[in-house]
């Protein structure tokens, strides 16, 4: 979106509704543009064109080729649109950093007042939900860019999962969904073609993709201010993480490297139960230098802006692991993501986590005090306890990798006796 870091994109596909997609994902040139148009990248996606796991070295039939210095990606064995846009975007987060501008795998809004907000989150975690608020003016919900002069998005439209979209949920969302979007994986009555958000018969991991225009308050020109609010999403099926919680400029930076979450049923081939996922960055695979170069520009960013707050919130599970406890609901959590960005949390009263550190709001408006502590949602406390402890390994485990990091840095993780 921003002019000065901008990159033209040329598509060849198989089939045609790849084109619309492109069409959809990619920023859409103006008339005068295409006059000059020059392609610095080149996408081939080639569905039908199936890798050989023997001979090729591949784990499945399919492959993304990335070449950074000819600037060309190569699609093949898979029909899944999204390979597309997350190549190019894995393109941009190499050649960003080298412009000083922070890629991130995130969505971004913005209120009436110019107040810029970023979400960070793997899949399942709400990111796209949360992000699409019709209080609040939609920059973009997946990929953008923090320079110098701001927040932009790397996109001209949206790909939003569908697993049990619901109209009362995300009625954005759900209204975005009409002719010219296109929906994948999404299981349909061969009679009424009516389309069946609840199913996950092929996969979870059902799509729609739309124009960003398709959001009614959506910004055209995809260009924030400096964020006031960072929120990191997490869908923690183990019951562990506090629904929201503050961090300092530290725990940001462990967290983002750490990328937490839980991978869900159907998310990744072969998951049937939940299990916990690291990905730095929210999206490990998505950047090619290392983890620590994202997070130390994420880290003088927070310097340079200290009024930036960032919040962890938990979109998963209270109560109990998943099985026992229950999700929390998206009405709580909607209102902990305004508490957050309005200002409610600025100078509230925190007690920290005493394994995790993270600092926990005594009260946020609109959300029931004892949903706060996930302690105290567990029938056995000590069952909590030993459920926290074998997570917090799992964080220090994975942070190993990161040994050259600030020693402040691994120190703002969890910790216990």
């Amino acid at each position: 979106a921003d002019p000065t870091h901008r990159f033209g994109v040329r598509v060849i596909n198989e089939f045609a509704w790849q084109n619309l997609f492109a069409q959809q994902l990619f920023r859409r040139p103006t008339d005068t543009e295409l006059e000059t148009h020059e392609a610095d990248f080149l996408v081939i996606a080639m569905p039908g064109l199936l890798g050989n796991p023997k001979t090729d070295g591949l784990n499945s039939e399919a492959f993304i080729l990335l070449h950074l210095t000819k600037r060309i990606i190569l699609i093949g064995g898979t029909h899944y649109a999204g390979e597309m846009k997350k190549s190019v975007f894995s393109m941009l987060n190499y050649l960003m950093a080298k412009q000083n501008v922070l890629p991130m795998h995130g969505a971004a809004n913005m209120d009436a007042d110019g107040n810029t907000a970023l979400f960070f989150g793997l899949s399942g975690t709400g990111k796209t939900s949360l992000s699409a608020d019709p209080k609040r003016f939609l920059i973009g919900d997946d990929e953008h860019g923090w320079s110098d002069d701001g927040v932009f998005n790397f996109e001209g439209g949206c790909y939003a999962k569908t697993i049990r979209l619901s109209q009362e949920n995300e009625p954005q969302i759900w209204s975005a969904i009409r002719f010219g979007a296109i929906v994948e994986n999404v299981v349909m009555d061969p009679n009424t073609r009516e389309l069946d958000y609840e199913s996950d018969r092929l996969t979870e991991n059902t799509r729609a993709a739309y124009p960003l225009e398709s959001i009614p308050n959506s910004l055209p020109d995809g260009i924030g201010t400096h964020p006031n609010a960072i929120i990191f999403l997490t869908a923690d099926a183990f019951g562990v993480l506090p629904p929201i919680a503050r961090l300092t400029r530290e725990q940001a930076m462990y967290h983002f490297l750490s990328g937490y979450t839980s991978k869900l049923a159907g998310t990744e081939r072969g998951v049937t139960h939940p299990e916990s996922t690291f990905s730095a960055c929210f999206g490990q695979v998505f950047f090619p230098l290392s983890p620590i170069v994202y997070a130390e520009m994420l880290g003088d960013r927070l310097k340079q802006h200290p009024e930036t707050q960032v919040f962890l919130i938990n979109t998963g599970w209270v109560g109990g692991p998943y099985g026992v406890g229950h999700r929390i609901p998206i009405q709580y959590t909607r209102a902990m993501v305004s508490a957050a960005l309005n200002g409610h949390l600025k100078h509230g009263n925190y007690h920290p986590h005493p394994i995790f550190k993270v600092w926990i709001p005594n009260e946020v408006p609109g959300v029931l005090s004892e949903i706060l502590d996930p302690k105290r949602m567990w029938q056995d406390p000590d069952a909590y306890a030993l459920q926290a402890q074998k997570l917090a390994r799992q964080f220090i485990q994975n942070f190993k990798q990161f040994a050259k990091i600030d020693p402040e840095i691994a120190e703002a993780g969890p910790s216990f006796g």
